[in-house]
């Protein structure tokens, strides 16, 4: 009989399973079952909990055993807080999705019971009382690095703001303001100056994802993004955190100025996320891009052609996501603007052309490729990406209608056509490009509602 192998080899191999398939096979043996909830697999993993008096001592053996540290949560009585508290006392993250009630101040004070806790996010939910309180905030003013609200009614956005300013080593914020005070819907900008005192309070920020809901009657000021140094006075200096990403969620054109962003010197990552797009308003997007010449990521979503702002995308980014139309014209106009790509993520429907045919001479230092086809299936010209030599990952993924109908006509995705254009391309590629055909699993943490996009 040959030598079993050893431990850290299977833990390798079940690296490369997904949850529910490292879940069938812990399900052998008790030999596989203890290396399948091996820490190392589980490390960024975020388990979602709901009534928490339905789950047995052996559930949370498990979850201790897997040393996960993570978890989303719905609401919690007072007894399930006791209960978690309990069962995992080492958490490091927490986030409240769903909840369907109305809150209080006192709620989130449970989480002051948690020593490790450094992340913190609330989704969904109504507070008719401040959401961070005195204690709270005393109690994670040091300790909490991730901050994330989104589509949470405040009685009051400017108190919670100030409230977040006095956590002074967050390097995470995420806030998608929804509405000030129960039962209203008028959306109103976060005033300037609560912005900019929270901006010059945390000097450890580095990423900020910021939204808004509706569209305020009057635009925001051309300094909005950019408060200026209180020690030098009247001088044009930023005085804010050195933030290297920054997300701008459902942002209408008409909000933000022409050079809203000329003083984020800092930002190596930038993402603009459109609801919507209002005809006869001059696009903000090459007055954005033309300062920010050290870019390395760049993700459009939805918005304007890109032909409007094609020349103005800085030709330091590697990294490049496109969530509008796309044609043959416009990909040539693209690649001589970003020679060093190395990630593309990109959308085709019926009038993009043959971009798998293109796509190898365009950009030859490709090394991931996603595409998301509408409407369509992958065709012939798939087999031309063997030629990009440096690629190593290639994600194929199609709309989740287009799944659902071929499943109802009993041809499950990818179907038997794809699967063999896969084939081929592997054997092209000499195994060397891996195929991914799986919807990626959504991170609760940092993938609210607002940014998630159903893939």
């Amino acid at each position: 009989m040959e030598p079993p192998l050893p431990p850290e080899v299977w833990v390798c191999v079940f690296g490369y399973l997904g949850t529910e398939e490292k879940h069938a096979v812990r399900a052998c043996c008790r030999h596989l079952k203890r290396l399948a909830d091996h820490p190392a697999l589980w490390r960024h993993h975020t388990v979602l909990l709901s009534d928490l008096r339905r789950y047995t001592y052996g559930f949370w053996d498990t979850l201790n055993c897997r040393g996960l540290t993570r978890v989303a949560v719905r609401h919690l009585r007072r007894k399930e807080w006791r209960r978690l508290v309990r069962f995992l006392p080492r958490l490091t993250a927490v986030v409240f999705v769903d909840g369907g009630r109305v809150y209080k101040t006192k709620y989130l004070e449970n989480l002051s019971r948690f020593p490790d806790l450094r992340d913190v996010g609330v989704r969904n939910a109504t507070w008719d009382e401040p959401m961070l309180g005195c204690n709270l905030r005393a109690q994670l003013r040091q300790r909490l690095t991730h901050l994330s609200v989104c589509n949470v009614r405040l009685p009051c956005a400017q108190e919670f703001l100030r409230a977040a300013s006095h956590l002074v080593n967050l390097r995470y914020l995420l806030f998608h303001q929804h509405g000030d005070a129960y039962g209203l819907d008028t959306v109103r900008p976060v005033p300037r100056d609560v912005f900019h005192d929270l901006l010059r309070s945390l000097k450890q920020l580095t990423h900020l994802s910021w939204g808004m809901r509706g569209e305020p009657p009057e635009p925001l000021s051309e300094d909005y993004l950019s408060p200026p140094d209180p020690e030098h006075p009247g001088a044009p200096r930023y005085g804010g955190p050195a933030l290297t990403s920054l997300e701008l969620v459902d942002y209408p054109e008409t909000i933000l100025p022409q050079h809203a962003l000329r003083s984020l010197t800092s930002l190596r990552s930038l993402t603009v996320r459109y609801r919507y797009i209002r005809e006869g308003v001059e696009c903000r997007l090459p007055s954005w891009l033309s300062p920010l010449q050290q870019l390395d990521t760049l993700a459009i979503i939805g918005g304007n052609s890109l032909a409007v702002y094609t020349n103005t995308i800085p030709s330091s980014v590697t990294r490049l996501t496109l969530r509008v139309a796309i044609t043959l014209k416009d990909m040539d106009s693209i690649a001589p603007k970003v020679p060093a790509l190395e990630h593309l993520d990109i959308e085709q429907n019926r009038s993009s052309g043959s971009l798998c045919r293109r796509i190898p001479m365009l950009f030859p230092q490709l090394r991931t490729l996603r595409i998301r086809f509408f409407r369509r299936e992958p065709e012939k010209d798939l087999l031309s990406l063997h030629r990009l030599r440096h690629l190593l990952q290639l994600e194929l993924l199609v709309e989740r209608s287009f799944i659902l109908r071929d499943y109802l006509n009993g041809h499950p995705w990818p179907s038997p056509c794809v699967k063999e254009l896969i084939e081929q391309l592997r054997e092209l590629s000499e195994n060397r490009i891996t195929v991914v055909t799986t919807m990626r699993q959504r991170s609760p943490l940092r993938e609210c509602d607002c940014v998630w996009e159903g893939d």
